[in-house]
């Protein structure tokens, strides 16, 4: 049984709440003294906070002052702030302090419940995905729980302990990089050299040299024999980034490379054998570049034993947040600011952008928001976004319809695993006898064999 705190100072609601949270461990405080008191006692995941408390039962100082105690003491705990039927003004600045939802008096028990449950349900979702994010980060950098990267997780631990040259494709930011390095690191070869090189950012006429080094007087200015990437890697792994920026000219000598593991430094003529895992990377249409005839056909095939494709974060809508929290995690720490979330806005912002920039654009722009951010809730403003209400529109509406379609299947089920016995059902959800008729009254869910 889930427990819930409940301060408040007036004994009737007290008895009242007592009566219709039945389904929870209720556990009672009078002022921010007890409150605190039972918070450290019992850790409760959610708290309803009467603002009115005394000494100051009609204002809201003493009930502000205790809801910032608390988020202090539990940053993760829901808090709903309970106040008088006028006063939106307070309702308001507690939900800018953290606070996760309000409710205006006179309590109706049913609405009450509802708002509840949904604020257990919320704290569990992002207990699992904590764990999730403590799994992920500590087992791997490659972070997230949508379909599409942990299929690259899956393919990664495949690949890793093997021999194959392996290509990994995805547009600029997408972590090519990252996953280039998990796969040397889960292979035979992590205790050796992971060796980068991008075939971008090097001139073409000193690239061959960056790759196989040179002996001395090879040409002007070589005044000693010098190691090239590939055999400094040698016994590891090579990454070749960007290898579709790769001079044609150039493509003939690393096939002949990849062929044979065999490289011939600039201006020497000894074999030398190495011994390297290959990584390949590009943001490009190495299919388009092989009919264009600006990418050999032979290295494409000889660089895809294994390929990866990296989707855009746009294409990852349920990791957006994971790593948001993250980035945000440590970038709190490393500016040694407090800042502990993320806004509505500005997580209606983020889930609406499209992130052409991919996460090393959400990265620069958290880190941004956390330096420049003077609560302890980045908004959409310090994030340099605005609010897409066409793409909002369509969210909400995609999540109504997931949100409906579990709710439905949760009921179903339930009645199914308890044999049609409503109360039982009821208990199983998490819900009262009235809401879970008002369920399937929503749903049309009717059944034989329903009893109480």
């Amino acid at each position: 049984m889930e427990r819930l705190l409940v301060v408040e100072d007036d004994i009737g609601i007290q008895k009242q709440l007592k009566w219709t949270l039945s389904d929870y461990e209720v556990v009672f405080a009078n002022d921010r003294v007890s409150a605190i008191s039972a918070l450290r006692r019992y850790s409760p995941k959610v708290i309803t906070l009467d603002l009115g408390l005394p000494p100051d039962e009609e204002n809201a100082s003493e009930g502000i002052a205790t809801l910032q105690e608390i988020l202090s003491l539990d940053p993760s705990c829901k808090v709903i702030v309970i106040t008088g039927n006028e006063d939106k003004q307070n309702a308001l600045q507690a939900i800018k302090l953290g606070a996760h939802d309000f409710y205006q008096k006179p309590i109706n028990d049913e609405e009450l419940t509802v708002i509840i449950n949904r604020a257990f349900f919320v704290s569990s979702i992002e207990s699992e995905n904590s764990k999730n994010e403590t799994l992920d980060y500590k087992d791997s950098p490659i972070v997230g729980i949508s379909p599409a990267i942990t299929k690259v997780k899956s393919m990664v631990d495949k690949v890793a302990p093997t021999e194959l040259t392996t290509l990994l494709l995805g547009e600029s930011g997408t972590g090519k990089d990252l996953v280039a390095r998990e796969i040397h690191k889960r292979s035979k070869r992590s205790d050796k050299p992971f060796v980068a090189i991008n075939c971008a950012s090097i001139p073409e006429n000193l690239l061959e040299s960056e790759l196989f080094g040179h002996e001395k007087g090879a040409f002007t200015g070589a005044q000693k024999t010098t190691l090239g990437k590939v055999e400094c890697a040698n016994g590891g792994t090579l990454f070749l980034d960007e290898i579709g920026d790769m001079p044609y000219p150039l493509q003939a000598k690393i096939l002949r490379f990849l062929q044979d593991k065999v490289i011939e430094r600039v201006g020497g003529r000894k074999p030398i054998p190495v011994d390297v895992k290959i990584v390949c990377a590009t943001h490009q249409n190495l299919r388009e570049m092989v009919l264009a005839k600006t990418f050999r056909e032979d290295l494409f095939y000889r660089i895809s034993e294994v390929v990866i494709d990296i989707p855009p974060l746009r294409e990852r809508n349920e990791d957006i947040l994971l790593i948001s929290r993250i980035l945000l995690s440590q970038f709190s720490e490393m500016l040694s600011k407090n800042v502990v979330g993320f806004s509505d806005n500005a997580v209606q912002a983020m889930m609406s952008h499209s992130w052409p920039g991919n996460i090393r654009e959400l990265q620069n722009k958290i880190k941004t928001a956390t330096l420049m951010s003077e609560a302890t809730l980045i908004s959409e403003l310090d994030l340099g976004l605005f609010i897409d209400k066409e793409q909002i529109d369509l969210l909400e509406f995609s999540l109504k319809v997931t949100r409906e379609k579990a709710e439905k299947d949760a009921v179903s089920k339930a009645l199914t695993y308890c044999d049609g016995n409503l109360s039982n059902a009821a208990k199983r959800l998490g819900i009262t006898r009235p809401t879970l008729y008002n369920l399937l009254d929503k749903y049309a869910l009717k059944a034989s064999n329903l009893s109480e």
